[in-house]
């Protein structure tokens, strides 16, 4: 049985078509996944969403040239044993590089320090078998617990940050920006959206060196680390 010309023509283009659409969803796609887990301070809690961390932090990124999509996993309320609990979920979206802003809740109400340090390093563990590069945000326990519980608080996230040396250390999330009326919203704890530019501003050099990192085991696998 014979094929005419004209639908050898109409298969061969249709065959070309998929075989470039093919083509096209296989191709490597350079944007770095950069997952947020964090509590309300991530998740933008009393802002506007184009208002809130990581939407700044994501348009300030690819301002600067970055390839990079911001995971929004901040849950308001969250707590560190909160945010260990998550982590099958938030891993779902495989992620290349992570930022772990948790803590605040725990030092808010008073939780065991020694319970949160386990939380943390349970988490910076996970991303690290994962090859997730991870930053570290450190935070800043209230004064009304007493100055033990702040000393205590405190060096939870210092000796962390010895203990994982791959692992980028910032030492204070709201550095500029606590304590700082104009900057926070009525409740004098979550920055308004002038805080969070700021915030953005000051953590934006140790991210873009996390990002560095990632690019640079992509470059280098049998090197990554």
């Amino acid at each position: 049985m014979k094929v005419s010309v004209k639908i050898v023509s109409i298969i061969s283009a249709l065959a070309a078509m998929v075989f470039f659409a093919l083509g096209v969803q296989a191709a490597p796609n350079d944007e770095i996944r950069l997952l947020v887990l964090g509590d309300s301070l991530a998740a933008g809690y009393g802002l506007a969403a184009p208002q809130s961390f990581t939407v700044k932090l994501q348009e300030a990124l690819v301002a600067r040239g970055n390839a990079v999509r911001v995971i929004n996993a901040g849950v308001s309320g969250d707590t560190s044993a909160g945010g260990r609990a998550r982590l099958d979920w938030v891993l779902a979206d495989k992620p290349q590089a992570a930022i772990v802003e948790l803590g605040a809740n725990d030092g808010l109400r008073g939780l065991d320090v020694a319970a949160m340090r386990g939380n943390l390093a349970a988490i910076l563990a996970r991303f690290e078998a994962a090859g997730i590069k991870t930053l570290l945000a450190g935070m800043k326990a209230p004064p009304n617990y007493g100055g033990k519980y702040v000393t205590d608080y405190d060096a939870a996230f210092d000796s962390l940050a010895r203990e994982n040396k791959d692992v980028i250390f910032y030492p204070f999330f709201l550095d500029g920006v606590a304590a700082t009326p104009d900057l926070n919203q009525p409740d004098g704890i979550h920055p308004n959206a002038k805080g969070v530019e700021i915030v953005v501003r000051n953590i934006l050099p140790a991210v873009e060196q996390l990002l560095a990192r990632v690019k640079a085991s992509q470059a280098n696998p049998a090197k990554a680390g």
